[in-house]
């Protein structure tokens, strides 16, 4: 008998993906996101496959007795219940550095996107204004620039390589160090959090949402930077004291910022952000792309091939 794989796409053609990558020693069940369409599969499941919007509180657990896996299609996991998995004793696991090479591409864009005022020259060419009608702002090149970041996981080595990729001299913090060894194979230094970013030109935060990182760049740490500095968020809004950000940036105390996360996600139409010159904003994008659909799926379906097989699987979080 076939185990029993449960998968909640987050789109129609990305199920007909998952259905055609697929191992055939599994039963691969589409559901929806609404618990009671759930209920009626998961009472022989022994897999869940979803991104973490899927409500799993300890009702869903005791609606499955038989699973023995929570795979997570995306990287960040702040939005499970890890405390009913624990309680369950379902271990979940993330992506596997899925997106990561797009998570950090979308970090070095907005790096470029900010320090280059594209959105300024864009709205200044469409409507017109050749060069803006007046003299050249002040815009920054990478190459030679030191790059901070914060948070060296998967993503985070990726900014580091892209980085160095476009000159830059990469430093980083993590409370997680790597050997001399390691870091001079990466050609990165450790620095202390502030020692980071009091000497960073640019900052790119790639660290998970939990208690240790909620707000830790706060009005203090943004003090600390030179007021030529650009600060980029990829990982979760609440990393940075948002109504801190926003009092540095309206009175021009850095240079800039780009943000893909946001305190609230949609974030409310008032968000004094939008109002703001030296902002670039994207929605919650950097991490889904059309080719890491298929990486997600690989990972996922990996996973459960090893748990098949009696081995552990890869990419644990809980």
């Amino acid at each position: 008998m076939k185990s029993k794989v449960i998968l909640v796409p987050p789109s129609e053609a990305t199920g007909k993906l998952a259905q055609e990558m697929a191992p055939s020693g599994i039963e691969l069940v589409l559901a929806r996101g609404e618990s009671i369409e759930r209920e009626a599969v998961l009472a022989d499941a022994k897999y869940m496959i979803c991104y973490p919007n899927v409500r799993m509180e300890d009702a869903f657990y005791k609606a499955a007795p038989n699973l023995r896996l929570v795979q997570l299609l995306s990287a960040g996991f702040d939005a499970v219940d890890i405390h009913a998995s624990k309680r369950a004793k379902v271990p979940v696991c993330n992506n596997g550095g899925a997106n990561a090479i797009s998570v950090a591409e979308h970090a070095l864009m907005l790096m470029l996107t900010v320090a280059r005022r594209v959105v300024w020259q864009h709205a200044s060419v469409s409507a017109g204004r050749w060069r803006g009608n007046g003299p050249a702002p002040v815009m920054y090149e990478l190459a030679n620039k030191t790059l901070g970041i914060v948070g060296l996981g998967t993503i985070g080595k990726k900014v580091a390589r892209y980085g160095r990729a476009f000159g830059m001299n990469v430093q980083y913090y993590d409370i997680k160090r790597l050997s001399e060894g390691e870091a001079d194979g990466l050609g990165v230094q450790f620095r202390l959090l502030r020692e980071l970013i009091r000497t960073s030109d640019f900052i790119s935060l790639n660290v998970p949402l939990d208690d240790s990182t909620r707000h830790m760049i706060g009005a203090a740490e943004l003090a600390l930077m030179k007021p030529t500095a650009i600060i980029v968020n990829t990982s979760r809004g609440p990393v940075i004291d948002e109504k801190a950000l926003y009092r540095t940036l309206s009175e021009g105390k850095i240079f800039g910022a780009g943000l893909d996360v946001f305190d609230q996600e949609p974030p409310p139409s008032d968000n004094p952000l939008f109002k703001l010159d030296n902002v670039v904003l994207t929605a919650h994008f950097a991490g889904p792309t059309s080719d890491n659909h298929i990486a997600r799926f690989r990972n996922a379906f990996d996973n459960v091939e090893r748990m098949e097989r009696g081995e552990a699987p890869l990419w644990v979080v809980a």
